[in-house]
């Protein structure tokens, strides 16, 4: 889920746990847990008491597992994507997004709509091929499928990107904030919250799998992409205070929001009773299950975040602020 656009899915592998005692489908859903091993235990993989696993654990990434040539095959395939992407879509010359944008500037002179229409065939075809994910994965295989889906989804997230810095400051303004102290401060605190991802995954090099991540982040929200979204819109609405910056944030929230119950409702199908295990102890909004006593944190829970995974994404979500200038300059040269 790619708003998030830059922070979506787990640099970690798949948790191995010592052998224990495995919870068995339900006969009504004989099928639910078929390619998941179902994990239950009185000491978590940090051989803590009192805890049970049943979800997988988040952001592990093991430098002793990782292979030179995956990274390799990796990096190969990131250029090239990179290529496509800019020759196909990106660059106004030979590329399509311009002409995508054209077309849909031509059905209304306010970027208001033009920018809700972005966001809503970006929801459509990015949650639809979520949706179809099952499906797709029987008939041309987990790789291919991601492909695909990065494929189509990719050079949609670019073209609404693009449109909403190009035009963040067109529209009505509603309110002018920006003038008072210390707003900006506040603001810059409202950072996506990371979801782990595994990088491999995402470029197919590994084979793509519909994970069941418990810790961590998990903890605190089930959905932390749609909690991080929800920041941003937040934040970019109150500094930029325009009735284009606010269209955006309906669109994407209303799209992450969709995106909860879509994918709680995935999640049910896939796993079944292991969800549900998981669901019971967790909240979408954040700290909820903390607080009512759902969710037991650790005593040592902040080490599942002292993890490459979640370190690296902070520094990319870092980089990206202070890179805004750079953003902002190379979007002014695409789709204008």
């Amino acid at each position: 889920m790619a708003s998030s656009v830059l922070l979506s899915h787990p640099l970690s592998s798949q948790l191995h746990l010592p052998k224990r005692k495995l919870l068995s489908p339900t006969p009504s859903r004989p099928t639910k847990l078929k390619n998941f091993v179902l994990h239950v235990a009185k000491t978590d993989v940090e051989g803590r008491e009192g805890s049970q696993l049943v979800g997988e654990d988040s952001a592990v990434f093991e430098l002793s597992k990782q292979k030179i040539s995956s990274w390799v095959y990796f990096t190969g395939i990131l250029g090239v994507v990179l290529y496509v992407l800019n020759v196909v879509w990106i660059d106004n010359s030979t590329g399509f997004g311009k002409v995508f944008i054209d077309a849909l500037s031509s059905v209304s002179d306010s970027p208001e709509v033009v920018m809700l229409l972005l966001t809503l065939i970006f929801a459509i075809v990015h949650s639809g091929l979520a949706s179809l994910r099952d499906t797709g994965e029987k008939l041309i295989g987990e790789r291919a499928f991601r492909v695909l889906f990065a494929g189509v989804s990719l050079p949609l997230a670019v073209s609404t990107v693009v449109y909403f810095i190009n035009h963040r400051y067109d529209g009505v303004q509603l309110w002018q904030l920006q003038g008072v102290p210390g707003l900006h401060e506040l603001l810059w605190f409202f950072f996506l919250y990371p979801s782990t991802f595994n990088l491999l995954e995402v470029a197919a090099v590994d084979k793509p799998k519909m994970h069941l991540w418990e810790t961590g982040i998990m903890r605190i929200t089930r959905h932390p992409q749609m909690v991080g979204q929800v920041m941003w819109c937040v934040a970019h609405s109150i500094w930029i205070g325009n009735s284009v910056a606010v269209a955006a944030s309906v669109g994407l929230i209303a799209h992450h929001l969709f995106g909860v119950w879509n994918g709680d409702r995935r999640l049910s199908i896939r796993y079944g009773e292991a969800f549900e295990a998981v669901k019971n102890r967790t909240s979408v909004i954040p700290f909820a299950a903390i607080l009512d006593g759902r969710q037991k944190l650790p005593d040592d829970y902040f080490t599942e975040f002292i993890r490459l995974p979640y370190l690296s994404i902070t520094a990319l979500t870092l980089g990206a602020y202070f890179a805004h200038p750079l953003m902002q300059a190379a979007s002014s040269r695409l789709h204008w």
